[in-house]
């Protein structure tokens, strides 16, 4: 049996953050270009109402802006938007929720995202969130709602936040590097392009390497 890769790369994401919609492309090409080097996983940091809109108007301010930035041929639909919301942990839940019921890749996430800030459609309600994941998944979306609608569920994602926290960073997407025989960590936060994202992979990847090298030749793991 093979050991898993020495370096492991994680993805703090809010589900319907539009950055990290435009982060998207470059993380699945992270994945493709590294594919067996890293082991690569998500987790939710879940935004709260300091980091929400206050108004559908201020929403699509955001998006002429990060649209404009990233050169988006299309503009985000900010129909999603529900006023007086401080938050949206169904779309959140349910994403987390699939993921315990085996659907472990980015499917699900993508589609309630999609369906949220590209389509428009209200991904804050139960019912919109677990359609869009049922469709994407083919899970009984009456499982999928109670799964979602499980506290160990909102424990996950609270578990997960405080990680987010501790990391001393706001921006989602945030990525964490680590290569887990040194300890060695490096965290990129609000980057959503996949250049800085594969360089610092590569470094670490290279630092795995010589770790190795080092152990083979002389025992043990190389000192800080």
């Amino acid at each position: 049996m093979s050991s898993p890769p020495a370096v492991t790369v994680t993805y703090y994401l809010e589900v319907v953050s539009s950055w990290c919609t435009w982060a998207e492309p470059a993380w699945a090409e992270l994945k493709r270009r590294f594919n067996g080097q890293a082991e690569f996983r998500w987790k939710i940091a879940m935004m709260d109402a300091t980091g929400m809109p206050k108004s559908r108007a201020q929403l699509e301010w955001f998006y002429r802006r990060s649209g404009t930035i990233t050169r988006s041929p299309f503009m985000l639909n900010s129909a999603w938007f529900e006023d007086g919301w401080g938050s949206y942990p169904a779309p959140n839940l349910v994403a987390e929720a699939a993921r315990t019921l085996g659907v472990v890749d980015d499917r699900v996430r993508l589609a309630i995202a999609r369906a949220g800030v590209r389509e428009g459609r209200r991904i804050g309600q139960w019912d919109v969130a677990v359609a869009a994941a049922a469709e994407a998944s083919g899970l009984d979306a009456t499982k999928l709602l109670e799964e979602a609608r499980r506290p160990g569920t909102a424990a996950r994602i609270e578990a997960s936040g405080r990680e987010f926290d501790a990391l001393a960073v706001t921006q989602r997407p945030t990525f964490l590097f680590e290569h887990r025989p040194t300890g060695d960590r490096s965290i990129l936060s609000g980057v959503w392009t996949v250049e800085p994202l594969a360089a610092v992979l590569e470094a670490m990847l290279a630092d795995a390497v010589a770790v190795a090298a080092y152990a083979a030749h002389h025992g043990g793991v190389l000192a800080t």
